[in-house]
């Protein structure tokens, strides 16, 4: 079990979404799995943490699937002041939501959860300090979008995320999922077990009108797709600070 409290001086763990296969990459990821392509001269994941870590997280679990052994070898028990571990998908494919629950354990009564294939600019420690304020079991990081960099998924109305849905998105919605959300142990009992998406709970919390919403304001860079992968590089390069 974690030994994370969150609290406004504290930051809660970080579960890092690494399992997919990275299909819409093709030849990028036959060898080398997403989290581990050369993005700005190292690992696409190592600026993830060392991000993570100019906001004082301290704990981060991996969820890992495809070649996952490989991830783990390459990055280790810790980077950047950072302890790393590891929670290894089972046979056949969990989902989002399924690796979620297979690292609660590691994860305590609060934390945060990123996709490993973004890298997201915005205030983590501000995330954490305005969702434990607002007391809801749930948090999403939103920006807004008016269709610019995908199709809007989420309504916003300054305090809560009143509707989400990346599925059957809405013409009402100009907000877009920013990738980086909050959850509490509670919260992933909002649906039953069958339930294996992350953004299906999500869905869920946003009708029951428990989803905390924070907005962010710099753009997100991503790797899903070599066009993407190439914007996130020159990016990085443009911008990286810090020895490997």
């Amino acid at each position: 079990m974690s030994t994370a409290h969150a609290s406004e001086d504290s930051m809660p763990p970080v579960c890092i979404l690494a399992g997919g296969l990275g299909t819409r990459l093709g030849e990028y990821t036959r060898e080398c799995p997403k989290p581990l392509l050369d993005v700005a001269g190292e690992p696409f994941l190592l600026h993830q943490l060392r991000l993570l870590a100019a906001y004082d997280v301290r704990e981060v679990v991996l969820c890992v699937g495809h070649r996952g052994e490989l991830i783990q070898a390459r990055i280790g028990p810790q980077r950047f002041g950072i302890d790393v571990r590891y929670s290894h998908d089972a046979p056949g494919l969990d989902g989002t939501l399924g690796a979620i629950r297979r690292a609660a354990p590691d994860l305590g009564e609060r934390f945060l959860v990123l996709y490993g294939d973004s890298y997201l600019r915005v205030d983590y420690r501000a995330c954490v300090r305005s969702w434990i304020a607002s007391e809801l079991p749930a948090m999403m990081v939103v920006l807004r979008n008016d269709g610019r960099w995908d199709v809007s998924n989420a309504c916003f109305d300054g305090t809560l995320v009143t509707a989400y849905d990346k599925q059957r998105p809405s013409q009402q919605m100009c907000w877009i999922d920013f990738g980086l959300s909050g959850l509490t142990a509670a919260a992933l009992t909002a649906v039953g077990p069958q339930v294996r998406d992350l953004a299906d709970l999500q869905h869920t919390l946003a009708a029951r009108q428990q989803l905390f919403g924070f907005a962010a304001t710099e753009r997100f860079y991503e790797i899903g797709t070599p066009a993407a992968l190439r914007e996130a590089d020159s990016f990085l390069r443009a911008t990286r600070v810090g020895a490997r």
